[in-house]
């Protein structure tokens, strides 16, 4: 059995639960490795109903919500079969310097990928989402060394791929590449669950992977396809023939 090695970079820690969680988790019951690193908890801008829980007698915190998110991050990684890595360089915004990007080409290098995804480069309303896009594009090809040797270890450059944003139409979306979802759906349903503090979108992801899997079963005829979740293929595959 071929397996593979999927890593999963989201700007914010819940990013990965929506939009690639049932990738995770059929990768990882295929017999594969799965792992997702968020560059910030998204504490700041993406943690709303946390805040709600504020009020003077008993304010809430920053460090709090991290601490909360972490552990809805990792509970949710764990459903899916994989391990969860935060690097907590703060949200909104999120800022990317020469030791950022060094730090995230070295977890590329590290966890040496077979396909890594990560979010798209325009998003009209989350400033941080094309930050990461940019951050990780660049990390894997320092990570990757152009495929060439270099003064600096290299792995395989992995296959690129970008997960579906909230609003597609408005961030430059074009899916190119449907993931079967169906035999791993409670997986990706109990992920979302963990995701209390943005549990707003745990229906609209879950009628997601509906659609995506009404366009799966147009595209394939496979019939027995039921959900699914879409991505954008960047790097051209090879094949040794059509």
């Amino acid at each position: 059995m071929v397996t593979r090695r999927l890593l999963v970079i989201g700007a914010h820690s819940a990013d990965f639960v929506w939009r690639a969680s049932g990738a995770l988790a059929a990768c990882t019951a295929g017999g594969g490795t799965g792992r997702v690193i968020a560059l910030s908890y998204g504490e700041r801008g993406e943690s709303g109903e946390l805040w709600k829980d504020s009020d003077p007698a008993h304010p809430q915190t920053v460090d709090n919500v991290k601490r909360v998110r972490h552990g809805e991050a990792q509970r949710a990684a764990a459903a899916l079969g994989a391990d969860f890595v935060a690097m907590d360089l703060g949200d909104y915004p999120l800022q990317i310097d020469r030791d950022a990007l060094i730090a995230i080409a070295d977890q590329i290098r590290e966890f040496a990928p077979d396909v890594l995804v990560t979010h798209t480069d325009a998003d009209a309303f989350n400033p941080d989402h094309p930050v990461a896009h940019a951050a990780v594009q660049r990390a894997r090809s320092l990570a990757a060394g152009a495929g060439i040797p270099s003064a600096f270890g290299t792995v395989r450059p992995p296959e690129l791929f970008l997960f579906e944003p909230h609003q597609p139409e408005l961030c430059n979306f074009t899916p190119t590449t449907f993931v079967d979802i169906t035999p791993v759906l409670e997986a990706k349903v109990a992920a979302m669950a963990e995701m209390r503090a943005q549990a707003y979108l745990q229906t609209y992801y879950r009628e997601r992977a509906d659609h995506r899997g009404n366009h799966a079963r147009r595209a394939s005829g496979n019939q027995d396809i039921r959900q699914a979740e879409a991505f954008q293929r960047v790097i051209p595959e090879v094949r040794s023939a059509l």
